[in-house]
């Protein structure tokens, strides 16, 4: 186990030098950089731009440097703990994320509850009920919500939730909110206006689990051990949370790699389409305008949840499947 753990741990050291260097890369790649884009938009309000003030703003922002050194830069500053400075929000970009991280976590924890809560006992009673009316009813609900475009979807609920409930439409509470202090009374807005992205956000991943959950049991179900257990009298009900709905999840153990990162960055055109106050349309906005620090960060940052998610699910899966093995050969 000290030998797989270690490997796994330079795997992951590795992967995150290896990712470094990708995202630098790609942000690097569109043509000229942020200094470029903002000096475009002072001239687009009709002000001038001399040389001598372009020469300076390069060496304020460091972006006179080779690209080597910027990246050596950024990524000592990672290690320590630096995440940088922004360039279009002129803060640093640690303060960036975490004025948007809060509601982030609520909206994107919450859909995660939600799918698990609704796709798991639907995915178990399909696959129990195989062929019946009800299983091809689900089905059918299963493959509307996976066909359904979530832009859409989203525009919908907005609708139905500003006429029926009298909800401000986009953000994630009303707009005297905002900029008050957190309360009881703001915090019920919040509320009031999660049930819609989360509802929204979590269906494309409902169905779909569904689906998943389903096609996995059924396929324990028609195993030899579980006819064996039959025989020897066990009930169905033991029978089905003891051996083949534990072998099922499986993929869903698999999927804590993708949840860590969805957790913080959240579904961006949901997020932009619903004028939502998370993580998703700030990163989209930091790959427009360039903003190396801001982008480069938050892009490793969620390289980082995703090599930790992968680590933790690769143990729980050693731990829950017996027929998992960590890559050690037996002892003869």
């Amino acid at each position: 186990m000290i030998r797989y753990l270690t490997n796994r741990l330079m795997t992951m050291v590795l992967t995150l030098v290896a990712i470094s260097v990708l995202v630098f890369a790609i942000i690097q790649l569109p043509p000229g950089d942020y200094l470029t884009s903002y000096i475009a938009e002072i001239q687009a309000q009709g002000e001038q731009v001399t040389a001598d003030k372009i020469q300076f703003l390069r060496e304020e922002y460091g972006l006179d440097k080779p690209l080597w050194e910027q990246y050596l830069v950024w990524v000592t500053g990672l290690v320590q703990g630096d995440l940088g400075y922004s360039f279009e929000y002129s803060q640093p970009v640690a303060d960036v994320v975490g004025e948007r991280m809060p509601l982030t976590l609520l909206l994107n924890a919450a859909t995660v509850i939600f799918v698990y809560l609704v796709s798991f006992p639907i995915g178990i009673y399909s696959a129990t009920h195989q062929y019946s009316w009800t299983d091809h009813g689900l089905s059918f609900l299963g493959f509307l919500g996976l066909a359904t475009p979530n832009f859409l979807l989203a525009l919908i609920l907005l609708y139905f939730a500003n006429v029926w409930f009298g909800t401000s439409i986009g953000g994630l509470m009303a707009p005297e909110f905002i900029d008050a202090p957190w309360s009881f009374a703001k915090l019920g807005s919040v509320l009031a206006h999660l049930w819609v992205p989360v509802v929204v956000i979590g269906t494309a991943g409902t169905a779909g689990m569904i689906r998943r959950l389903r096609a996995n049991l059924l396929d324990e179900l028609h195993r030899q051990y579980v006819t064996t257990a039959r025989a020897k009298g066990l009930s169905e009900r033991r029978i089905l949370f003891k051996y083949p709905l534990r072998m099922a999840m499986n993929p869903f153990i698999a999927d804590l790699g993708s949840i860590l990162p969805n957790i913080v960055s959240g579904s961006v055109i949901i997020s932009a389409v619903m004028s939502l106050p998370t993580t998703g349309p700030m990163l989209l906005s930091s790959l427009r305008s360039q903003d190396m620090y801001l982008a480069g960060s938050f892009l490793m940052f969620l390289a980082v949840l995703t090599v930790v998610g992968m680590f933790i699910s690769d143990l729980l899966l050693a731990a829950l499947d017996p027929r998992i093995r960590l890559g050690i050969k037996a002892a003869r």
